[in-house]
């Protein structure tokens, strides 16, 4: 396993991240095809000694039970220092006022909740799961320098938004000496390719640390088109993200398979591989819920895809409708 620096911070994470949205009580929030924790640990376990030292997961997973289950299994199976911990901030975690949002009072409720479900004193990574837009940047950026201050959390990100949104984040906390964002979660993968126009440009020039989410589109680089899972049939947000370019993303798929018959490798591995050579990304998001989910990604970094492939792999794709924009849990 390689280790990078995450941007221009000096915190080193492994080459990939294991996100931990699929671990959770299935009875709590609204992800239902949720591993139980029992059936969660051995992929923490696994992750672990593949040498996987970061983990992503958040407030809102499971209605906080992903916390609870990552907390847990990281506590008995590896040493706090030598974990990445890193979480998300903005849901509804519960009804009425101020239970969602990025003002001062949630975040500072919020990162004492997040560290209770945790076990730890400390998160390495505090990102904003969404931009706010009924709080003023300006109170959400100070909020996270006082987190951060105060030794609850070490390093601040950001997920899923428009650039002029981060580039505005960013130049608040600048002009009042405030803690700035070291990393970018966003949202791409070989179907959704629209944070190539300024996200990522715009990363590259800043230094900052890119953790894209979903790299393998939900599975779905990963099989046929017509493939179904439980979680592609349970998964509401899932057909938000691709019904309406499904022609268009078939195309991509079926290219996904041809490289990947070329190479005798599965296409998981060709699909993460595309996402690992696209600059800056640092380290892709991977879920794992079977066993060959982890080895497939570990062997991913051992895959170099040549500029013919990358093309091939790129020619189908067409524009796509910008999603950063909705209020959707990534």
């Amino acid at each position: 396993m390689d280790y990078v620096q995450l941007g221009r911070s000096g915190l080193n994470v492994s080459r990939l991240c294991l996100g931990c949205m699929s671990y959770g009580d299935p009875n709590r929030g609204g992800h239902p095809w949720t591993l139980t924790e029992e059936v969660s640990r051995p992929f923490i376990k696994r992750a672990l000694e593949l040498g996987i030292n970061f983990f992503d997961t958040a407030n809102v997973y499971s209605a906080g039970s992903s916390e609870e289950i990552v907390g847990r299994a990281l506590k008995e199976f590896a040493h706090r220092d030598e974990v990445v911990i890193a979480t998300k901030v903005h849901g509804r975690m519960r009804p009425g006022p101020n239970g969602a949002g990025l003002s001062r009072k949630a975040i500072f409720s919020e990162i004492d909740n997040s560290l209770q479900r945790l076990g730890t004193d400390y998160v390495d990574l505090y990102q904003i799961h969404r931009w706010d837009n009924e709080t003023s940047i300006e109170e959400t950026m100070e909020a996270l320098h006082d987190v951060v201050k105060s030794g609850k959390v070490r390093y601040i990100g950001a997920s899923s938004m428009f650039a002029w949104q981060f580039l505005k984040a960013q130049h608040t906390a600048e002009r009042h000496g405030w803690t700035k964002f070291v990393s970018m979660q966003n949202y791409l993968n070989l179907l959704y390719r629209e944070e190539e126009r300024e996200m990522l440009p715009l990363c590259k020039s800043d230094g900052i640390g890119v953790i894209p989410w979903s790299p393998l589109a939900r599975g779905r680089l990963t099989r046929d088109w017509d493939e179904k899972s439980i979680r592609s049939e349970l998964d509401e947000f899932g057909k938000v993200l691709y019904e309406q370019t499904a022609e268009a993303d078939r195309k991509v798929v079926e290219r996904v398979a041809e490289v990947a018959a070329e190479r005798d490798i599965p296409r998981a591995q060709v699909a993460l591989a595309w996402v690992l050579q696209k600059e800056p990304v640092t380290a892709p998001i991977v879920g794992a819920t079977k066993s060959l989910h982890l080895e497939d990604a570990v062997a991913a970094l051992e895959v170099i895809l040549t500029p013919d492939e990358i093309a091939r792999l790129e020619e189908p794709y067409v524009p796509h409708p910008v999603l950063v924009g909705l209020n959707f849990r990534g």
